[in-house]
This record gives structure tokens, C-alpha cells and sequence, in this order.
């Protein structure tokens, strides 16, 4: 029996993904830091709103460090993050547009992201897009010829 190591000679991803780790990477620090000084300045004045903003903080916070990272278990982290982004920004920005007496102040995600130029909307499609494309289990499978499941994008 032999013991060995084997070396991953491929270069290192660079492009689409990186640009997305960047953008979450952003909006993590952005939010994160807007949420602290909202609730240490006003808490009061809108707690659910402030509570939601750092909510969304530590998804984008997550979701970061999940997409950094490709093992299979921060890939799965990664899909919880993007897809609890994706419910949040829609549930809060539904409930935003039609109770806005809910959300006296604006979140990350109120009015589907309006404040920040709607990139909370549609960067959980993109999170989704990448997870999806990036998978290395669809990728070997399209290598190998065979037919790429349902669920192997995970």
C-alpha cells in the first residue's frame, strides 16, 4: 500500500466567481456595519427593520465565507445562505410593498432592495446561477459524458 499525496496542479479560478465573492463580501461589510450603528443609534425608533438589516448582515456574512470556500460542506452552507437571501429579500420586500407601516425605516431587503439599487433581489440568482454552474459533481459528470441529475448541482 502506498501513502502519498496527490497535487492539484490547476490554476486557481479566477473571474465570475471571485467578482461574486467581492460583491457579497461588500454588501456583508456594508450591511453589517449599517445594522450595528442602526441598532446601537435607534433601536428603538424600528426594531424589526434593524433586526432584519442584521439578519441579512449575517447571511451575507455567511454566504461570503461559504462561496470562498469550495468543500462539499460550505457548498451546502452556501446554498442555505443564498436561498435564505433569496426567501428574505422576497418575504421582506413583499411585506414592505403591501404593509409598510411594518417598516418604518428601510433594510437591506425592504422594498426588494430598492435603497441599494436592487442587487439584494438579484444577486441570490446570480449565488444560485454559480452554485449551479460551479458544482464539481455537474462538472465531472459533463466531463465523463453522463447525464447530470436533477440534484447533482449541490
Amino acid at each position: 500500500m502506498t501513502t502519498g499525496s496527490t497535487t492539484d496542479t490547476r490554476r486557481p479560478a479566477y473571474g465570475v466567481g471571485r467578482i461574486l465573492i467581492l460583491v457579497y463580501g461588500i454588501f456583508a461589510v456594508a450591511s453589517l456595519a449599517r445594522s450595528i450603528v442602526q441598532l446601537a443609534r435607534d433601536a428603538a425608533e424600528a426594531p424589526v427593520a434593524y433586526a432584519l438589516s442584521l439578519l441579512a448582515a449575517i447571511v451575507y456574512v455567511v454566504a461570503t465565507i461559504a462561496l470562498a470556500h469550495n468543500g462539499r460542506r460550505m457548498r451546502r452552507v452556501a446554498w442555505t445562505a443564498v436561498l435564505i437571501e433569496l426567501a428574505g429579500v422576497i418575504v421582506v420586500g413583499t411585506l414592505s410593498v403591501l404593509r409598510p407601516e411594518l417598516f418604518p425605516r428601510d433594510t437591506v431587503w425592504s422594498h426588494f432592495g430598492s435603497g441599494y439599487g436592487f442587487v439584494p433581489l438579484v444577486l441570490p440568482f446570480i449565488g444560485i446561477w454559480w452554485l449551479w454552474t460551479s458544482s464539481p459533481t455537474r462538472i465531472t459528470r459533463l466531463a465523463e459524458g453522463l447525464p447530470v441529475r436533477s440534484g447533482s448541482g449541490r
